[in-house]
């Protein structure tokens, strides 16, 4: 599977490979409102910017992850990524095996400026990787998860028409030290349609 970042831009907002030189703007971008980032692992200083993109780097090249910086009005305003790219193993001769693109993506690791939040960038920006993960990939799933106890995360989630799948419980650490339990959320491709025309309206398509 070609592991290759793609660009993906689109009116206002461009999506493209993370980079080392993005520390400095990153950490910028995270110190405009630290009371945002309760529930995200959000970099506190430009050595911290640094560490979150060398760790990013890692996951990318292990497989796992392909890291975005969100460029919105020619500034990087905050990281996305795709997470738990999956190639399944498919019965020999089934007619969905193929090896060039993923079975299963999630959609994560999502922070913003906080001038950037409650604006249309993380609309558009969820629209790109969405539309590049079911049209261009084709996907079969693409999951989202949060906190379960990130409310305003969840309302973003379920505005894009994603299904509920459940909370599964002891999940992962959180940010304050706790363990966390997520809330899972899912798009299949038959509600993609639905999910597009629902985004482009939101975004005055």
């Amino acid at each position: 599977m070609d592991g290759a970042l793609p660009l993906l831009r689109g009116r206002t907002v461009t999506l493209r490979a993370l980079a080392l030189a993005d520390a400095g703007a990153l950490a910028l971008a995270a110190s405009e409102s630290r009371d945002e980032y309760g529930y995200t692992r959000v970099p506190d200083s430009i050595e911290g910017a640094q560490r979150y993109i060398e760790l990013a780097f890692a996951e990318r090249d292990a497989g796992r992850r392909m890291p975005f910086a969100i460029v919105w009005h020619d500034r990087v305003v905050g990281s996305t990524s795709y997470l738990d790219i999956q190639q399944w193993r498919w019965p020999p001769g089934s007619p969905l095996q193929r090896t060039d693109y993923p079975d299963s993506v999630e959609i994560g690791s999502t922070w913003l400026a906080a001038s950037a939040q409650r604006t249309r960038c993380n609309t558009e920006a969820k629209y790109l990787l969405l539309s590049h993960a079911f049209e261009v990939w084709r996907v079969h799933r693409v999951c989202l998860k949060t906190d379960e106890r990130n409310a305003r995360s969840r309302r973003a989630i379920e505005r894009l028409g994603a299904a509920f799948e459940g909370v599964r419980r002891a999940d992962m650490p959180a940010q304050d030290g706790s363990v966390r339990s997520s809330a899972y959320y899912s798009i299949v491709p038959a509600e993609w349609p639905a999910v597009r025309k629902r985004l482009e309206e939101a975004l005055g398509r």
